[in-house]
């Protein structure tokens, strides 16, 4: 193979390019109610090649305190973003990205659409149905309903889909 024909996996990335999409990703994270540190934290995470990372290389890489880093990987591991682990005979923690961290994170939100509904629902009885917030939160239930029952055929296609890759 001649110099030139350097395949993906081999040629090496480029750090500031992936700097910059760290800052990016996180920064919409961020937009969408993650915490600043966490969202940046799990960013680095999700960037990297082997979906994990010591608290030692997360303070290194993104610049900021120990302090920070245990804030943000407390939320993560909280929120079960990322998984606390360790690797055999090393005495450091090591903070990962599972595999289907996607798929676990939606059912635990689907769970969680369960009591959105039902307060909804609860809601839109004790305003009135015919009044404008009694209205909205009718709206709102049938929206969480929909969504309650189309998120596991989603998750099902998707895991069909996904399959023969």
């Amino acid at each position: 193979m001649s110099a030139q024909e350097v395949t993906e996996a081999e040629r090496p990335r480029d750090e500031e390019a992936v700097a910059r999409f760290v800052e990016r990703f996180a920064l919409l994270m961020t937009e969408g109610g993650m915490p600043r540190m966490a969202a940046r934290v799990f960013a680095l995470i999700m960037a990297s090649e082997q979906g994990a990372h010591t608290a030692a290389e997360i303070a290194k890489r993104l610049e900021i305190s120990p302090a920070a880093v245990s804030g943000a990987v407390r939320f993560l591991t909280e929120t079960r973003l990322v998984i606390r682990d360790r690797e055999p005979g090393q005495r450091r923690d090591v903070f990962r990205v599972g595999d289907e961290f996607w798929y676990d994170t939606l059912s635990r939100k689907n769970r969680a659409m369960d009591d959105l509904l039902a307060a909804a629902n609860e809601g839109a009885a004790a305003l009135g149905p015919d009044t404008p917030a009694g209205r909205r939160m009718a709206v709102t239930g049938d929206f969480l309903s929909y969504l309650r029952e189309q998120l596991p055929n989603l998750i099902t296609r998707w895991q069909a889909e996904r399959a023969p890759r």
